[in-house]
């Protein structure tokens, strides 16, 4: 091509002429030569490759500033650099998407003077399933909170069962539907922060110093560990391997273990928070939550994982997610922010009705049986006790390979409410 002029190089480039005279300008990329009496710019063949890496880092949405930064670096300190904005782009377009999902049930809810006062009837049940040793699911069930956590790592069951007990102390009752975002916000980096300092406690008791964070890549045979915790009121249900039910009542715990690579510990976590007239969705992770409507079940989540990216990228159909090698690992945890693993989490907040069933379970559960086989159980369910009981069962017909954790609510109208947070046993 030898030395052309900037309307050449901008169509080899893919750039416009505009964008080139202001990456002059701001000296990201220079021409080979200026026609020093017209100021006419001329480019070379050797400026195409930084100028099309250039346009390729723009249509990500990488600032000029930035840019700048990344030409200057070599090879694969390069490659990190965009890595590292990617994520940070993605977790940013998470957060924007979660407040999205907010505003749009906000806007489409009821008014509230409509509504007649609500609470929940609730159970929730966790099992160590028949092929693990170890029992690595968490569960809360309490008047307020419905949440499950799936540990990984060495010190797994500190970390899951950290995250359910944060959890079980956040209290959205009578909060205005705008504060909420907030609250939310706080109460992820609340569950994260005591993950972190449960796994960093176990680590010193068990005799070393541990890290949490990090990638977990997990399968049907991966992890391992031992711990089960049973609170009061806890009981046997559900078929062989049952560790713990909770119903009506706020416990003190949960149970959890792990089993990974060493210095990689953390926790997955969904939540449902009750305000007293809608339900806040918190997300980070592999669990799922469903709603049961009219007798139809919908998904209220996203997988945080590769093949769940996969999936929404359109490059894996459903079907091919789940029998994908990694379809466990994950892309999002409650993890330290100095690993690999972000902790935002997806948010929403939820416009009830009565005769509504909601569910959070961990992927011991939805990996094995298909959404048809959990409408069926909860929609035959007598109550949110005997759904759990019947859910964990479900997932021994299957096999029951993982742990597993489950929690249901029914939205009930309220004869005589106790106030805003009030709520019922299963």
């Amino acid at each position: 091509m030898g030395r052309v002029t900037i309307g050449e190089f901008a169509r080899a480039s893919g750039l416009s002429p505009k964008a080139l005279r202001l990456y002059d300008d701001l000296g990201l990329l220079r021409p080979a030569y200026v026609d020093p009496a017209n100021g006419y710019r001329f480019y070379e063949d050797g400026q195409l490759e930084q100028a099309r890496l250039v346009a390729w880092l723009r249509r990500l949405g990488m600032p000029l500033a930035r840019i700048r930064d990344v030409c200057a670096l070599e090879g694969n300190e390069g490659a990190r650099a965009v890595k590292e904005f990617w994520a940070r782009a993605e977790s940013d377009h998470a957060a924007r998407r979660g407040m999205a999902a907010f505003l749009t049930d906000h806007l489409q809810a009821e008014p509230e003077r409509s509504r007649p006062p609500m609470g929940l009837r609730y159970a929730g049940l966790s099992d160590r399933g028949r092929s693990r040793e170890t029992h690595q699911d968490a569960v809360y069930a309490g008047r307020a909170v419905l949440a499950v956590a799936d540990g990984f790592g060495p010190y797994g069951e500190a970390a899951g069962k950290a995250a359910v007990e944060a959890m079980g102390r956040v209290d959205l009752a009578g909060l205005a539907p705008q504060a909420v975002p907030g609250a939310l916000r706080d109460a992820v980096e609340g569950a994260r922060a005591a993950v972190l300092t449960a796994v960093r406690a176990a680590g010193r008791a068990a005799g070393g110093e541990e890290g949490s964070g990090g990638e977990r890549a997990r399968s049907a045979g991966e992890r391992a560990g031992e711990g089960r915790f049973a609170g009061a009121g806890a009981e046997r249900a559900g078929g062989e391997g049952a560790e713990e039910e909770r119903a009506g009542e706020d416990p003190a715990g949960s149970e959890h273990a792990g089993g990974e690579r060493a210095g990689e510990s953390g926790s997955t976590l969904t939540a449902l928070c009750w305000t007293g007239s809608r339900l806040a969705l918190l997300h980070v992770g592999d669990g799922r939550a469903y709603l049961l409507r009219g007798g139809r079940l919908s998904r209220l989540t996203e997988d945080h994982t590769l093949v769940g990216f996969m999936v929404e990228d359109g490059r894996l159909t459903p079907e091919e997610a789940a029998a994908h090698p990694q379809r466990a690992l994950l892309l999002r945890a409650l993890a330290d922010d100095d690993g690999p693993l972000p902790s935002s989490a997806d948010t929403r907040l939820r416009h009830v009705r009565p005769g509504d069933r909601y569910l959070v379970c961990t992927d011991g559960l939805s990996a094995v049986a298909a959404e048809e086989d959990i409408q069926r159980v909860l929609a035959a369910a007598a109550g949110p006790r005997h759904a759990v009981r019947e859910l964990v069962r479900l997932a021994h017909t299957f096999g029951a390979p993982d742990n597993i954790a489950c929690a249901v609510a029914d939205v009930v109208v309220e004869r005589n409410p106790a106030g805003p947070g009030a709520g019922r046993t299963g």
